[in-house]
């Protein structure tokens, strides 16, 4: 009760700091926000006003001069240029990453810093937005790194999808942030996905639906707006938009069937937002584009299409809400269409917020004082539709007022502020929620020969390989949190090494001399199911191992911690356990991950394999075979389990 009460404690102080009344002062003027209706705010302002009231700038880093030696520094103060330069711009929101994210109070007195510089210069308050998914995608490097979707599906409870966004939805609120570009809501239905995998729920759209429903309510219970992504869809791609130009080649009629589905359930929910894909989508957008860097004709992609992000979006769909761009600076728009056609088709289609390219560098920063101002001209001239721009802008005040945000006056960070996010943000609390959902998620995808769970006697050393060195500090990690469970006999060991082209054969003599061997593989990729690849190399180490730990009469348990479709590439071990997710973890944890982020689904599988934590979880998506050349194929070797 007492935990719970100090939840709801720690709830009230954010939204108090997040509400208030306001007086917006521009150009001399002080407009009363509270008494002033959305189109009168819009009557005054400036062409350029509205225009930076469409952009989320992402300010990451800070370089005085581009061109010499010295490195940027991450932004976690602002600089009295910085300061200024969003005090004159007024822009509608701030995209903010990792590299702006230390601790509680730093982050918190950043927003506040922000808000504050924008309001000095006569700015409508912010939106303050994070990509907060959990697992792989989690932007703060201190607080609860949470679970990713696939983890919280693979429990078979939507139950515990709002439990994540609650716990993410508080420790934001906490911080002054008010925008979660999550959930994902992506049906990974192509395994050889190279960046969604497990940041879906599932392959399965009516799972995903119910799942990012659920996510999306725990979001909106702590007062957090939320964006799904990635509109029409970016499950049934085999390239990641971040470096090139996907296309999906679905009818309307197949892409309702699936990819829409929890798209339009999320939308008949409440959602306050929809990212757009950076995908061509040719049965739904047959306009062709010649690309910039290699001449050939491309088609325009949702990003940029009117019939996908307004006859789509708004017309079938229903959505009345603000649409956000993925960020332009990603390759499959910026290396494929010119700077005004970027601005102009984006904004002509729909999309009502912008995400401009992340700052490195001051010189970025002029970049980006050059967009907004191309996007002035453009809109003078005729070729962004001026009306367009105004439907935007209304839209994401409207936004900004069903939170109270355009009722803020006072960004002033309090003892009391600071006090309950450093409490609030990783508390016992959260952090015992994430386990939870962590360890209700392990899957026991083959257990033969009684090899699960290990049966350690004391004194025995158990060897942990890796086929990624940035899980390897799970081993330490494990035995710790073994040891505090009391589920480690005496003078049992677990001692971590990586499987790497160097280190192959030693790991190879250390399973051999070891009383047990866990084998960790982390898949990310579908290269990384081969072991012809170098990505895929340690895959033959660990079957090497395998054949290894038979002859010598031993067992051999794999842990899966990312992808699961790694779980083709090992026939031959006895166990199999799926984690679906882990986290970088190269060394212990600070204070045995105390005010520190850590993915608690790889330790929990290490616990699990000695018995400590019993798997009960349950797969969310199919598992294809392999063929000879380990490549995925249209055969299934394991079937979903979550319906």
């Amino acid at each position: 009760m007492l935990k719970t009460i100090n939840r709801i404690l720690c709830i009230c102080l954010a939204l108090a700091l997040l509400c208030g009344g306001m007086a917006f002062a521009d150009a001399g003027v002080t407009v009363d926000l509270k008494t002033k209706s959305i189109d009168e705010i819009i009557a005054g302002m400036s062409l350029r006003d509205k225009l930076a009231q469409m952009m989320f700038f992402c300010p990451r880093q800070w370089k005085e001069d581009a061109a010499s030696d010295a490195p940027a520094e991450n932004i976690r103060v602002l600089n009295d240029y910085t300061r200024q330069y969003i005090a004159d711009h007024r822009f509608g929101g701030i995209l903010l990453y990792g590299e702006n994210c230390g601790d509680a109070e730093q982050l918190l007195r950043l927003v506040a810093d922000m808000q504050q510089a924008n309001q000095e210069g006569g700015g409508l308050p912010m939106l303050m937005a994070v990509d907060q998914e959990g697992g792989n995608v989690s932007r703060l490097s201190f607080g609860t790194s949470g679970t990713g979707n696939m983890t919280i599906a693979a429990t078979g409870k939507t139950e515990n999808a709002r439990a994540m966004g609650r716990v993410f939805g508080e420790e934001m609120a906490l911080l002054g942030l008010t925008t979660d570009f999550a959930p994902v809501v992506d049906v990974n239905d192509n395994a050889a996905n190279p960046v969604i995998g497990v940041r879906a729920f599932s392959d399965d759209a009516g799972v995903v639906a119910a799942f990012g429903c659920a996510f999306m309510a725990g979001l909106h219970e702590t007062g957090t707006m939320v964006s799904l992504k990635h509109f029409p869809g970016h499950g049934n791609t085999d390239v990641d938009s971040h470096t090139g130009l996907p296309l999906v080649d679905r009818s309307f009629d197949e892409l309702m069937a699936n990819e829409l589905v929890p798209y339009k359930a999320a939308i008949d929910a409440g959602a306050d937002m929809v990212m757009t894909a950076h995908i061509q989508y040719p049965q739904l957008e047959r306009q062709t584009y010649t690309s910039i860097t290699t001449g050939e004709a491309v088609y325009i992609p949702a990003t940029m299409s009117r019939a996908i992000m307004t006859d789509l979006l708004r017309g079938e769909l229903g959505f009345e809400g603000v649409t956000v761009s993925d960020a332009l600076e990603m390759k499959s728009i910026w290396d494929n269409y010119a700077t005004d056609d970027i601005l102009s088709m984006t904004i002509n289609a729909g999309v009502d917020l912008l995400i401009m390219p992340a700052v490195r560098d001051k010189a970025m920063m002029e970049q980006i004082d050059d967009l907004l101002g191309r996007a002035v001209t453009l809109t003078e001239e005729g070729v962004i539709e001026a009306a367009q721009v105004d439907d935007s802008v209304r839209r994401i005040l409207a936004l900004k007022r069903k939170y109270g945000l355009l009722d803020k006056t006072d960004f002033t960070v309090t003892d009391a502020a600071v006090a309950a996010a450093v409490a609030g943000c990783g508390s016992a609390e959260h952090r015992q929620t994430t386990w939870n959902i962590a360890c209700d998620a392990l899957t026991l995808l083959k257990d033969e020969n009684g090899a699960f769970p290990l049966d350690v006697k004391e004194g025995e050393k158990t060897l942990v390989l890796f086929t990624a060195a940035s899980r390897a500090g799970a081993a330490e990690f494990s035995q710790k949190l073994l040891s505090e469970m009391g589920a480690l006999p005496q003078g049992a060991t677990l001692e971590g090494m990586t499987i790497e082209p160097d280190t192959a054969d030693a790991c190879m003599e250390a399973a051999r001399a070891a009383d047990h061997v866990l084998l960790v593989s982390r898949a990310w990729a579908s290269d990384c199911l081969d072991p012809a690849t170098e990505n895929g190399f340690p895959v033959g180490v660990v079957n090497r191992v395998i054949d290894a730990l038979h002859a010598a009469g031993k067992g051999a348990v794999v842990i899966s911690c990312q992808l699961p479709y790694d779980a083709a590439c090992y026939p031959g071990a006895d166990a199999i356990l799926l984690s679906y997710g882990s986290g970088p973890m190269k060394t212990m944890p600070p204070e045995s991950g105390e005010g520190s982020a850590w993915v608690p689904d790889l330790p929990a599988a290490i616990c699990a394999a000695f018995g400590a934590v019993k798997p009960r979880g349950k797969l969310p998506v199919s598992l294809p075979k392999l063929d000879e050349a380990y490549h995925l194929t249209d055969e299934i070797l394991y079937a979903r389990q979550v319906e």
